[in-house]
């Protein structure tokens, strides 16, 4: 099972709540996952401590800091990938990644072969090899 963290302009209340920071803290990190600014509450709530993640590239709205550089002031960031999974915790980069972050997670819980099935079935599965290529995928499942 996994709990995939999603963000949102809400993210920054999310970030700041106690009770949802206290949650995260609590649940195995082979469990965990973002999309997009979700990695900030994931951030805050001490579980990217020592990790890698992405998030989204690009400052939007009234945004005058983009989520990544703003994550980067927090810990190690890897910037140009699809997806970062350090210890367990899987990030995911902006939105249209979830796509890929999604895949990638049930290509870790089903396997390969199911993970290329789906997307194909949903028509896909170039786009997945594109940001692969374009962007890759960092994984270090190391536990610290």
């Amino acid at each position: 099972m996994f709990v995939i963290v999603c963000g949102g302009p809400g993210w920054p209340d999310a970030a700041a709540d106690k009770a949802i920071q206290a949650y995260l803290r609590g649940l195995q990190p082979e469990g965990l996952a973002s999309v997009c600014t979700g990695a900030m509450i994931l951030g805050a709530s001490g579980v990217l401590d020592g990790r890698r993640a992405t998030t989204r590239r690009h400052a939007v709205g009234t945004e005058t800091v983009a989520p990544l550089e703003r994550l980067g002031r927090t810990g190690s960031v890897r910037s140009m990938v699809a997806q970062v999974v350090d210890a367990g915790v899987v990030t995911g980069g902006g939105v249209s990644l979830a796509i890929d972050t999604t895949l990638f997670l049930l290509g870790r819980l089903y396997g390969q072969e199911a993970r290329e099935a789906i997307a194909r079935v949903i028509e896909y599965d170039r786009a997945y090899a594109a940001n692969e290529a374009a962007l890759g995928i960092v994984v270090d499942l190391v536990r610290r």
